[in-house]
């Protein structure tokens, strides 16, 4: 039963996070992975538990290794009631939402431990093991997380779970895993953590640590266009356990859109199953969810008929892209200018010819500063370039990671002109691609907004003999339909996808043999034996 403290300290912890996260900029608060659970989800989260563990059985043990500003705890307070937690912890490394976080809820008993959690548990200094955990953990990427810090947590993940932790985590990853080992046997746990884990080649760990070593009885993923925090761009999942081993015919219940109360696709997937699976985002099969694998390794891949790579990552494209009309009036000399295509934003063509000079055929052409020559020389014989290089300062251009890395810092990564190309990142549901393929016939590269298919093997030999094929070979890369096209790639909170290049190697080139049968002979024996079987 809701009491009246309890409303009103709901309402005040509102306004205190509310608060407290207007003091921040949003770039320090997307570092540090602070974004708190609104409270009607948290209620939902520990209603969908509550099922679980029996309303009313007693004696619940509550923590929360990021407790925040406290909306886990206030949501078990209104389902479970206080009578029934026997006692309750919450841990937070930011001083001001703990502070808020004891003042608001000590009459409850919350007891607050200020720190990091995952020091709390290196030092064995925990707590009672809980037997229910509800957490948001911080969402930090694994970029924020410094090099001694990720080789401490990759080590205690390892000794207390067993558990090889993939550089590329994030932190979420280890407060899972570190919270389960703290948590009491047959204890239960929900999380709300990023989709990330359930598609991406990091993720392998924790998909086997869930099917191997708990009971993973849930896994709801919202629809990546119902962003449940306001103020993050992720994609995000309620993943629900069990800390006991699984039973052998264990089956989880993945639902997909809507709510937890009434989600919008159901279904059942054996542990079987899941222990096969590359992605876990195509569960439940249905016509709402539109992540679909066409292929599982049996039939031929684009990674058969291209070398597929990003596009070049410049260190600063407002100041190393610039017009080619700007380029030419500077007196730019050209050797060191290479034609670039503009971002697939202003890129509307999806077939780019070429000019005499093999710069495409578009409205606004862009060359890419691309020199491999020392300073002093560049000073003594093209005084242009080296006037234009000097101004890089007022661009901020000499601080950045990848140019400071670079020598000399102008110089770029070598990229051939590539025939196809495949946008990064784009939107689109059922049917629709998210991602557009191009025709290059120019002699332009492309920044890493694209990813670049290059013809290898057979496809190249044909290409070669016969140009004209290009065009066809665009058509059947067109074709390829956006459910699998999402379904190897990823997606963002707000439906933004990304796909890499290891993921669009993955789709399937069933259609290429299909259209010229001569191409299934350069292919590996088990896709060639596969496709006439």
């Amino acid at each position: 039963m809701i009491t009246a403290d309890h409303t009103i300290a709901e309402a005040r912890r509102q306004l205190i996070q509310a608060a407290i996260d207007s003091t921040k900029p949003a770039a320090e608060r997307n570092r540090l992975g602070q974004f708190a659970t609104p409270n009607a989800l948290a209620v939902e989260i520990a209603h969908c538990v509550g099922r679980l563990i029996g309303l009313g059985r007693g004696g619940i043990r509550f923590a929360d290794p990021a407790i925040g500003s406290g909306s886990f705890f206030s949501a078990a307070l209104a389902v479970y009631g206080l009578h029934r937690l026997q006692s309750a912890i919450g841990v937070e490394l930011d001083s001001a939402l703990a502070e808020a976080a004891r003042a608001l809820w000590g009459y409850a008993g919350l007891d607050i431990v200020g720190g990091d959690f995952t020091r709390m548990i290196a030092s064995g200094s925990c707590p009672q093991k809980p037997n229910l955990i509800l957490a948001n953990p911080p969402y930090v990427r694994h970029h924020h997380i410094c090099r001694e810090d990720k080789a401490r947590l990759q080590s205690l993940a390892l000794k207390l779970t067993g558990v090889r932790v993939n550089g590329l985590a994030g932190l979420y990853v280890y407060f899972l895993l570190l919270a389960t080992a703290w948590m009491e046997e047959d204890g239960h746990a929900a999380w709300l953590i990023p989709s990330e884990f359930m598609d991406v080649r990091y993720g392998a760990a924790v998909r086997g640590f869930l099917t191997d070593r708990v009971t993973l009885i849930r896994i709801h993923r919202f629809d990546p266009k119902d962003v449940q925090f306001a103020d993050a761009n992720v994609s995000s999942v309620v993943l629900i356990l069990k800390k006991a081993p699984p039973p052998a015919d264990h089956a989880v219940e993945f639902t997909f859109g809507g709510t937890l109360e009434r989600p919008q696709a159901s279904d059942r997937i054996t542990l079987e199953q899941l222990r096969r699976s590359r992605k876990w985002s195509v569960y439940p099969f249905h016509a709402e969810n539109d992540r679909h694998i066409l292929v599982d390794g049996a039939g031929p891949t684009l990674g058969e008929f291209f070398r597929i790579k990003r596009g070049i990552a410049t260190g600063g494209n407002k100041f190393f892209v610039i017009d080619r009309a700007d380029a030419i009036r500077r007196g730019l000399p050209s050797p060191y200018l290479r034609p670039i295509l503009p971002s697939p934003r202003n890129l509307k063509a999806t077939i780019v010819d070429a000019d005499d000079d093999g710069y495409p055929t578009i409205g606004r052409q862009l060359c890419l500063v691309d020199c491999d020559l020392p300073e002093h020389l560049v000073e003594q014989r093209y005084p242009a370039l080296w006037q234009y290089l000097t101004t890089a300062e007022s661009f901020g251009i000499r601080d950045g990671y990848l140019v400071g890395r670079r020598s000399p810092w102008y110089r770029q990564e070598h990229r051939a002109p590539c025939p196809f190309l495949c946008t990064y990142m784009g939107r689109g549901s059922g049917g629709t691609q998210p991602f557009r393929f191009i025709l290059n016939r120019s002699n332009a590269i492309a920044t890493n907004l694209y990813l670049m298919l290059y013809p290898t093997g057979g496809l190249a030999i044909m290409l070669r003999s016969h140009p004209e094929r290009d065009r066809e070979v665009h058509a059947i890369l067109s074709r390829v339909t956006g459910h699998e096209l999402r379904g190897e790639g990823r997606v963002y909170g707000g439906g933004l996808n990304k796909i890499e290049p290891r993921e669009l190697d993955r789709v399937s080139a069933s259609s290429f043999v299909e259209r010229w049968p001569e191409l299934a002979r350069f292919l590996r024996p088990r896709s060639a034996d596969s496709l006439f079987n």
